[in-house]
C-alpha cells in the first residue's frame, strides 16, 4: 500500500547518523520519526528568527 506522506532520503555522515540512532533508541521511537521531530523543530526555529527580526525592523517605525 503506498505511503500518501513524501519520503525524503538524507545522506548522514558516520557520526551524526550513530548519534540519531541512539538518540531515537533512547527515546524509544524509530529514526525516522526522530528526524521528523528535529526537522520540524529546525524549522519551528528558523521561523521564530525570521519573525524576530521582521518585529525588530517593525519596532523601529514606531515613534513614541
Amino acid at each position: 500500500m503506498p505511503t500518501k506522506n513524501p519520503r525524503l532520503n538524507v545522506v548522514l555522515d558516520p557520526n551524526l547518523y550513530k548519534s540519531l540512532s541512539r538518540l531515537a533508541n533512547k527515546e524509544g521511537i524509530s529514526l525516522s520519526l526522530l528526524a521528523r521531530d528535529l526537522l520540524k523543530e529546525s524549522l519551528e526555529l528558523r521561523e521564530d528568527v525570521y519573525w524576530n527580526e521582521v518585529a525588530q525592523k517593525r519596532d523601529k517605525t514606531f515613534f513614541l
